[in-house]
């Protein structure tokens, strides 16, 4: 019995782990005042000082986005010239445990005393339940004139699951996600899929 159980519960976790895989969904927020007839133009990714100083995590930063931008309508400045705009991004992952089940309103998880059947008195037990993290993602992209150093748009894009996952696969999309309606502003915050390729 408890092996059937556990095969069920595996096999429930891997089909709804397969519809997530082909996917991201995040919630987008964009904000900016991009000039109605200004093409987006060529770019370079500037760099603040704490970027700097991790290069490696950094560039696989900028490579995530730079599809995206790309998306956009944006270019790469060729070697030696001045780009039209200058590009920050950023990324964080963060872990949250709190489990519902720990809410003492949520008195069938874990260990302890409720009323068992129709006849039965007041009894202990052991709940079944998995103590499963969540995992908050968030991407944000900023776009500056580079002669004037103004800000004309700024967006973010976050997701939260049970998986750890933050490859280049997905902040790619979220990137993606975050530009997809560039330079157009949205409702705020909005939810947006982007499709993993196959």
């Amino acid at each position: 019995m408890k092996t059937a159980l556990a095969c069920l519960l595996a096999a429930t976790v891997a089909l709804s782990g397969c519809a997530a895989l082909n996917s991201v969904s995040s919630d987008v927020s964009s904000f900016g005042e991009w000039p109605a007839d200004r093409k987006a133009g060529s770019y370079a990714f500037e760099r603040l000082p704490s970027q700097q100083a991790n290069a490696g995590t950094t560039e696989a930063l900028e490579a995530a986005a730079a599809g995206a931008l790309k998306k956009a309508g944006f270019t790469v400045v060729a070697s030696g010239q001045q780009p039209d705009v200058l590009v920050q991004v950023g990324a964080r992952v963060g872990r949250a445990d709190q489990q519902p089940w720990a809410d003492p309103i949520w008195w069938r998880g874990g260990f302890g005393y409720y009323r068992h059947g129709p006849w039965g008195g007041p009894r202990w037990g052991m709940g079944l339940h998995f103590d499963a993290a969540r995992y908050e993602r968030e991407v944000a992209v900023l776009i500056r004139d580079r002669a004037s150093g103004k800000p004309l748009f700024e967006a973010r894009a976050s997701n939260e699951g049970n998986s750890s996952t933050a490859g280049s696969a997905t902040l790619a999309a979220m990137f993606e996600a975050a530009l997809m309606d560039f330079p157009r502003l949205g409702m705020n915050p909005r939810r947006v899929v982007v499709q993993l390729p196959s």
